[in-house]
């Protein structure tokens, strides 16, 4: 079956293939290391904030809640929230948009795409056992990965992967939970988030309509906007309008599937599925995510932090590129291999915010 095929063929356990895909997961370096990666906010200004590990637990939460009320692979869902953000690297997008700039500048026209990032994690850079590289998991969970966002065509696939996955036809229905369950996952914790640290307030975002829907929601509990739960009981309310809305909106669709999604390739990618959120909340929730990009994402604190990931990432990347035995031991022998360009990134998207900071002082004799 092609959903539960390996590169590597291997005896199954006691466990179904997609939670044994999960397990690996967890048990991966890769995985650890999200603790101090930036999600919006960096690490070490506050322990309240976000990482990128514990916005993964969340989306995987979410997404499990989703796949379970639709009757879809919960434990599909599962494994491809919580290795979806593998590929990141330090100080969140901004990072990974700098390396594919410095990349594409010195001539390396594939860049750096963190989706991508996150299969060759997968695939090819954790070493955990002796007869391969990667963790081996499923093609599901692989194209769950690969597949994490539309257009799922990227013009610095390789063949073998535009033929191998199917790019024209949409991924598993549990992939797509799994993109919505991201929005919903980081548009409320980013209001928690913002919120506790005083860079928004209630009334910054009080006249977007969830938001609204949302303040009904708490008003009916009982709970006043000046008591302290209100935030609490806000967030929570958003995230329930948003997970209830889809599963209402989409039951119907997968109810009339004559078979499970993920063992078969059926609509082709530019087909609009009645599959997410009802017009309403989706216009409703584009709107909440430009009024958040305004208030939130463009305060001035957080520009000062993205700036100083940025240059990080520059210096780093050019001190590397320099001086290749700056590089530690396992990544000079992989240039023998590999190209120096590639090597030197996936050393760079490997780092936790805080190593690279360390690094950059080291090297720098400052602190940014």
């Amino acid at each position: 079956m092609l959903a539960f095929r390996r590169f590597f063929p291997m005896k199954e356990d006691f466990r179904d293939p997609f939670s044994r895909d999960r397990d690996r997961i967890i048990h991966s370096s890769s995985f650890r290391r999200l603790e101090y990666k930036t999600q919006v906010f960096i690490n070490h200004e506050g322990d309240y904030f976000r990482t990128r590990l514990t916005h993964s637990l969340e989306v995987a939460q979410i997404a499990r809640t989703l796949a379970k009320n639709l009757g879809l692979c919960e434990s599909l869902s599962e494994a491809i929230a919580l290795s979806h953000d593998l590929g990141h690297t330090p100080f969140g997008h901004v990072g990974g948009d700098e390396l594919d700039r410095l990349l594409k500048e010195d001539g390396f026209e594939n860049g750096f795409e963190h989706n991508f990032q996150s299969f060759r994690v997968l695939t090819t850079l954790e070493k955990r056992y002796k007869e391969y590289d990667g963790l081996n998991l499923t093609y599901a969970t692989l194209e769950g990965i690969l597949k994490h966002s539309y257009p799922y065509k990227k013009s610095f696939f390789p063949a073998w992967i535009q033929e191998e996955f199917f790019l024209d036809f949409h991924p598993s229905l549990e992939a797509i939970v799994v993109d919505y369950s991201d929005a919903i996952a980081y548009v409320s914790h980013d209001i928690d988030d913002g919120i506790k640290y005083n860079l928004i307030s209630f009334e910054d975002i009080k006249d977007a309509s969830l938001i609204q829907r949302a303040r009904e929601l708490v008003k009916k509990e009982g709970v006043k906007e000046n008591e302290h739960l209100f935030r609490h009981r806000l967030v929570a309310a958003l995230i329930h309008i948003l997970v209830e809305d889809f599963i209402n909106y989409s039951k119907d669709f997968v109810q009339n599937l004559p078979q499970k999604k993920y063992l078969v390739k059926t609509f082709k990618a530019e087909e609009k599925l009645p599959f997410g959120h009802s017009k309403v909340i989706a216009k409703e929730l584009k709107s909440l995510k430009a009024l958040l990009y305004k208030k939130l994402y463009r305060h001035h604190f957080i520009v000062q932090k993205i700036h100083a990931g940025k240059e990080c990432v520059k210096a780093l990347y050019k001190a590397f590129m320099s001086e290749e035995a700056l590089l530690p031991k396992q990544y000079q022998e992989l240039l023998a291999k590999r190209k120096k360009h590639r090597v030197i990134a996936d050393f760079i998207a490997s780092m936790t915010d805080r190593y690279a900071m360390k690094l950059y002082h080291e090297l720098y004799g400052f602190r940014l």
